[in-house]
């Protein structure tokens, strides 16, 4: 096992006696002694030398620690300063505390602050290496955070393409199928798809993968969703008024997916053969809630009997909402179906 090198001290002291006798006070625990008789050879020193820690008079011929102290925290990774004053005025060692020393020593008459200095130094010496070792594993943690959010957005980035690639397949295989309901079917499936696919888009280019800008997930949402419908030669113009807010990606996740299932039927069934309407997305965030409401103005229905078609679309909303501990709620309108739900951000 390598041995730790001896600690380095400098101390600055206009007075080479009272240095001496310092440096053998601070010899005898190991430390290798520097000395510099004002600040202004300590602050070369400092800046050509690797000091571990600083002791610092007070009392100098030119100026005063306090005037050398914030020379030394200037300095680039400057090391520790324990200040030395033999002023009875408490006031200086406060200045000097919050000008940025770890710790002060009184110099008295009887040469006991030299013992307490060794121990101030050595106090000293112990704080900065903790304090060095934290800010190393911090940086270690965020390096490590940022390569892990760097792989997450390439799974992302990788999954989003995959999801495209599938979407395109069965766009293909029902661009193949001669049966109505088969088609719609795989035009449906489609959509889900690229619904999923949507949220990992976001999320490779995304700051945060923790969360979604639910406002941007839903445009580029509705933009698949209208070349989609126009394509099958549905053409109903899709509306979105949605609150700048962002949304946990599991839920995101949800939310677009009944989005999808909601506009889709909306799109097939809301409006009689020929009549061209409206739909209608709104999202809306009040306190710590999330409101989502998709809404039209066709032929109307309060999510009772039967539903038309197969019902699968209507059994993804409700197993979607129960992922979001919340109900889709059928709200009264003037006209048309308004579908709505609330959930807690």
């Amino acid at each position: 096992m390598t041995p730790s090198p001896p600690v380095r001290v400098l101390y600055i002291d206009d007075d080479p006696g009272l240095a001496r006798l310092v440096s053998r006070t601070l010899a005898a625990r190991g430390y290798v002694v520097s000395h510099a008789q004002d600040g202004a050879a300590g602050i070369a020193l400092i800046a050509s030398g690797s000091f571990d820690v600083v002791a610092l008079d007070h009392h100098m011929p030119v100026e005063t620690g306090l005037d050398v102290l914030p020379r030394i925290r200037a300095l680039p990774d400057p090391p520790p300063v324990v200040y030395v004053t033999g002023s009875e005025d408490s006031r200086v060692a406060v200045a000097a505390l919050k000008a940025g020393a770890v710790d002060y020593v009184w110099k008295d008459l009887q040469g006991q602050f030299r013992e307490l200095l060794a121990e101030a130094v050595a106090t000293a010496v112990l704080q900065d290496r903790l304090r060095r070792e934290k800010e190393r594993a911090e940086a270690e943690v965020r390096a490590a955070r940022d390569r892990a959010e760097l792989l997450l957005r390439e799974v992302n980035h990788r999954v989003a393409n995959s999801l495209a690639l599938v979407a395109a397949l069965v766009r293909m295989q029902a661009n193949m199928v001669t049966d109505a309901a088969a088609r719609a079917a795989l035009e449906e499936t489609q959509g889900r798809i690229t619904a999923i696919a949507g949220i990992h888009r976001r999320l490779y280019t995304s700051e945060d993968v923790r969360v979604v800008a639910l406002d941007a997930y839903l445009a580029a949402l509705v933009e698949d969703l209208d070349a989609a419908m126009n394509d099958s030669g549905r053409r109903h113009r899709i509306r979105l008024d949605s609150d700048p807010v962002e949304v946990a990606t599991d839920k995101a996740v949800s939310l677009g997916v009944i989005v999808t299932e909601l506009v889709t039927n909306a799109y097939k069934y809301a409006y009689p053969e020929g009549v061209t309407g409206e739909i209608r997305i709104t999202a809306r965030q009040a306190g710590g809630a999330l409101s989502l409401t998709v809404a039209d103005d066709g032929v109307g229905w309060q999510g009772g009997g039967t539903p038309r078609g197969t019902g699968l679309g209507s059994r993804i909303v409700r197993a979607m909402a129960t992922n979001l501990r919340a109900q889709i709620a059928y709200g009264p309108a003037a006209q048309g179906t308004a579908a709505s739900l609330e959930i807690a951000l």
